[in-house]
């Protein structure tokens, strides 16, 4: 038996598509290393997600009792709500309301990130952007339920009143909005009582009655509402 050390034999070098295969099989092994210990839980649904439309106009119903009353809760606005719809959301309702700056749904109706999907559009009126907004509601996000809610003192209903009297037209992009409230200040005008506000009342009975009639909106309950500035209170029709 020979004691002599051996002379090592050298390894052989990788080619260059030996160490290209290589460098990936260590990218691989490390990315899935990392990857494998972290596990993403599914998004808690949360308990408002779950109403029906009864359930969801009990709540807006509630929610503006406080509001009205000056004894808002200020619910879902804390940081554990903000990580929650952060990855997933689930409004149990849809509010069609106006742009008017003293009717935000969300502090109407006291409610907090996540609750609601609110659309606005001046005198609640209605184009493909509008009914497609709501449609998503209604479809891919499964609201149960759609509130079409018109206001006191509603500027555009004013405007609507004031191209019926007069035949003069909107200027602009204005026109468009006039047109859409028109039909409602039509068919109020010889009504007894203030003109405007027969007007923002036919406009949302009128809108609700389109909704209703259109199988996007099929799946869910359509409601008219009329927020008075006055006393902050939501008058649901019918009551």
């Amino acid at each position: 038996m020979s004691l002599t050390t051996p002379t090592p034999v050298p390894a052989a070098r990788p080619g260059r598509r030996g160490v290209l295969a290589l460098g990936l099989a260590a990218l691989t092994a490390t990315t899935v290393g990392a990857a494998a210990p972290v596990a993403v839980p599914a998004p808690r649904r949360p308990a408002a997600g779950l109403l029906d439309a009864s359930g969801a106009l009990a709540e807006l119903r509630a929610g503006n009792d406080r509001f009205a009353a000056l004894r808002q809760r200020h619910p879902h606005q804390d940081e554990a709500r903000r990580a929650t719809v952060a990855v997933a959301q689930h409004p149990f309702a849809a509010v069609l309301g106006c742009i008017d700056s003293r009717v935000p749904p969300e502090l109407v109706f006291d409610q907090g990130l996540g609750d609601l999907l609110a659309v606005r559009s001046a005198g609640q009126a209605l184009d493909e952007a509008v009914l497609g907004s709501l449609q998503y509601g209604v479809e891919e996000l499964h609201v149960p339920l759609v509130l079409v809610l018109g206001h006191e003192r509603c500027g555009a209903a004013a405007a609507a009143v004031e191209y019926v009297r007069t035949g003069n037209p909107a200027e602009g992009h204005l026109e468009r909005v006039v047109e859409e409230l028109a039909p409602a200040a039509r068919a109020t005008r010889h009504l007894p009582g203030d003109w405007v506000e027969n007007t923002v009342r036919a406009n949302v009975d009128r809108i609700t009655r389109r909704l209703a009639r259109d199988a996007a909106f099929s799946h869910a309950r359509i409601v008219g509402a009329r927020f008075d500035l006055d006393t902050g209170k939501v008058a649901f029709h019918p009551a």
